[in-house]
């Protein structure tokens, strides 16, 4: 979780004391929030290794990965973790492979970076050349398969991963063992202080029927297959850690601005975790303006968060071409557009190369990418009235109405760079290490905050 820093310590612990997170009323999207009911705000990226297995699996996200994201203001990791090194026979859970993932958990702990453990799968798992699902747990009934290497995902359209999908939501035993799966991780890293939350399944997907089209197949498979089993999996959840976030996600044909068919899910931890990507943009196109495709997104991904009262953060977002000529323009628009709704987001992905890679080699942020590091409020200690970073001016500006019993710290993240900050109304800023800023502010305090790039 997000913790105070030594320097403010003892301030901190005199003034933190556990309440319970505020109500949300009307048409308002509830945020998240840490164990004292703070706000939380997420900003970070996706850690994976899709490509080792067995003894080298997850041999590719190292201690630098953490290190690298909390010097530039991050402060969360969606990490990917798979059923089928966790599982490599019915029954046999890989106690090695729980190792590893405490392993990379300990490094973002060290770097005050918080953790969602995501159950990952790309076209099911091995059985068709990806991770995910094992292959001892898809059932294909005969149906064809054939690869396209060159278009990946249009592979989760085959006969054959299609009918997987449905064994895996209608089986009994298949049911049960993905339960189990989940039940082994939570009671494994329940008490791991990195450990946020737990994301079910990635990108769900499942099997048209004759005559549908993907908007209306899309709701029923959430409506019909993924609400209950989002359920089952909560409840599985459940049975070890009671204080975990349960995060769900929708099919990934969300991002067309298709509304969610999804039910309620029946825990009182739930996050929507919609993600955010453009069917052209993944082909290669630049950004369109005027198409208006992020106001459309961001119309229909609202939907459901409001009407189920559940917060929102978005688990995977950003272009594979972010060196377009609009993508500095995207940058802008989508960053603004993730800030109005959500409780945070993980880019994806951090890693050092090219293709989706935050940054290079050397550490350095690839083009464009830069526009995702931004003063943000990691936790405040009250009810946010309005928190908005304006790109052209470099201001951040947060207000909000202290708590007037519990916590009293609120916690500012502040990216590479001179910063100045500023608080109007019974509060004072402490500036305990690079990169941090907390503001102390009396009960009940009306507070503003105001974030400036310092002038050389």
């Amino acid at each position: 979780m997000l913790r105070t820093t030594l320097v403010a310590g003892a301030v901190a612990a005199s003034l933190l004391a556990p309440t319970t997170a505020r109500a949300e009323t009307g048409d308002a999207i509830p945020v998240l929030t840490d164990s004292h009911g703070r706000a939380l705000t997420l900003r970070g990226w996706n850690v994976e290794d899709k490509t080792n297995r067995g003894e080298a699996a997850l041999s590719a996200i190292t201690e630098k990965h953490f290190r690298d994201m909390r010097a530039k203001g991050f402060n969360f990791a969606r990490l990917l973790v798979f059923w089928d090194d966790l599982e490599p026979r019915p029954g046999h859970y890989s106690q090695d492979y729980l190792r590893k993932i405490e392993r990379v958990l300990d490094w973002a702990e060290k770097h005050d970076v918080q953790v969602l453990i995501d159950a990952h799968q790309d076209v099911f798992g091995p059985a068709f050349g990806h991770r995910g699902i094992p292959a001892w747990a898809t059932r294909t009934d005969g149906l064809p398969f054939t690869p396209r290497p060159d278009d990946w995902f249009s592979e989760y359209f085959e006969p054959a991963v299609q009918r997987a999908f449905t064994h895996l939501y209608e089986d009994p035993d298949l049911r049960a063992a993905q339960a189990r799966m989940w039940r082994v991780l939570a009671e494994r890293f329940r008490d791991h202080p990195a450990v946020l939350g737990y994301d079910l399944i990635n990108e769900p997907m499942g099997e048209l029927r004759e005559g549908e089209d993907l908007p209306t197949a899309a709701r029923r498979i959430e409506r019909e297959q993924l609400t209950p089993m989002y359920n089952r999996l909560a409840d599985a959840v459940r049975s070890a850690d009671r204080d975990g976030w349960i995060f769900v996600e929708p099919t990934p044909i969300v991002g067309e601005g298709v509304p969610t068919g999804l039910g309620r899910i029946d825990d009182p931890k739930v996050v929507y975790a919609p993600h955010f990507y453009n069917t052209g943009m993944e082909a290669g196109a630049d950004y369109d303006p005027e198409a208006g495709w992020i106001e459309n997104y961001e119309r229909a991904v609202t939907l459901y968060p409001k009407e189920y009262k559940v917060p929102v953060v978005v688990g995977e977002w950003g272009p594979l071409n972010n060196s377009l000529p609009n993508m500095n323009r995207f940058y802008r628009d989508a960053m603004a557009s993730l800030g109005r709704y959500g409780s945070g987001w993980a880019g994806y992905v951090w890693c050092y190369g090219g293709g989706y890679c935050a940054v290079d080699g050397a550490g350095t942020f690839r083009t464009n990418k830069e526009l995702t590091a931004e003063p943000y409020a990691e936790a405040v200690a009250g009810t946010v009235r309005s928190s908005a970073y304006d790109s052209g001016s470099g201001v951040y500006r947060l207000a909000y109405d202290s708590a007037r019993r519990g916590p009293r710290v609120t916690e500012l993240s502040l990216p590479p760079g001179a910063w100045q900050v500023a608080a109007r109304g019974r509060a004072i800023v402490l500036r305990p290490a690079p990169g941090k800023a907390l503001v102390l502010a009396a009960p009940g305090a009306r507070v503003s905050v105001t974030v400036t790039a310092a002038r050389g």
